[in-house]
């Protein structure tokens, strides 16, 4: 394979396998909109969530989506952070898939 220097510049890799998920630090739980009050909408948004080799979330997709409650749940997901992710000791960006969960207290 290629040699990667530990600038953490390359593609982000999917987490799995050898590479373990990120620690999640800061966890910002998402805000359930007024306009999902109503409807009582509920349920799970799915997302892919790119993290940076410095921890941040730099991009999130959304995989399986409750519509009312897409925005919620990206807004949050951008908030939060993780330890720096490694492969083979140097810092890289990855994907990995997370579920935000919406309920009714």
């Amino acid at each position: 394979g290629a040699v990667t220097s530990g600038s953490g510049t390359g593609p982000p890799v999917r987490v799995g396998g050898k590479l373990q998920p990120p620690r999640k630090l800061k966890d910002v739980k998402p805000v359930y909109p007024d306009g999902a009050l109503p409807s009582r909408s509920q349920g799970a948004v799915v997302l892919d969530v790119t993290i940076g080799p410095d921890g941040r979330v730099k991009d999130v997709k959304v995989v399986h989506s409750v519509p009312v409650l897409d925005q919620a749940a990206i807004d949050a997901v951008r908030q939060w952070e993780y330890t720096p992710p490694t492969l083979n000791g140097a810092a890289v960006a990855v994907i990995m898939t997370v579920v935000v969960n919406f309920a009714m207290q």
